[in-house]
């Protein structure tokens, strides 16, 4: 059985996370970065024109992803790694799970917040990827430690 680590991380939290985790799970580690990186201002929440929000306001928002992972039919298990935004994943994860065939996979959301939970995340994903097997998964603090890992990834779903 193979793992995969995808993650996205518009500030380096959900990175540290995802190569922890990782390690933890001796998976391998995918970054989803989008072709145009997100500046300071993109990811303004208050300004309701910053390209993040103008993205979250629109479900249909696919933002381009720069690298393939080509070898994705290898894996059995993927953890999904990302901020937390407007109660839900970015657009750009809807985009990294409708490029590929998620099909009898193990899907596990894991996102990084200061506050929020993981809202309609899990509902998400079972809509985009309905033939994975998708986990509610968990909102996980940027400083978790490798054993908080170890002890969340081993828990009976």
């Amino acid at each position: 059985m193979k793992t995969l680590v995808a993650y996205f991380s518009a500030s380096g939290k959900t990175a540290k996370v995802a190569a922890k985790l990782a390690k933890v799970l001796d998976a391998d580690i995918f970054e989803i970065r989008p072709t145009e990186p997100y500046t300071k201002a993109d990811l303004n929440w208050m300004n309701k024109k910053s390209r993040s929000s103008v993205e979250m306001r629109d479900r249909s928002s696919r933002p381009r992803i720069a690298a393939v992972l080509n070898n994705f039919d290898e894996y059995d298990t993927v953890y999904v790694g990302f901020p937390i935004w407007w109660y839900r994943e970015p657009s750009i994860i809807d985009t990294f799970l409708e490029a590929y065939d998620f099909t009898d996979k193990t899907v596990v959301p894991f996102a990084t917040s200061g506050s929020s939970k993981m809202g309609e995340t899990a509902d998400n994903f079972r809509k985009l990827i309905p033939r994975a097997r998708v986990l509610e998964g968990d909102r996980l603090p940027a400083n978790i430690s490798e054993k908080e890992l170890q002890d969340w990834t081993s828990q009976s779903w």
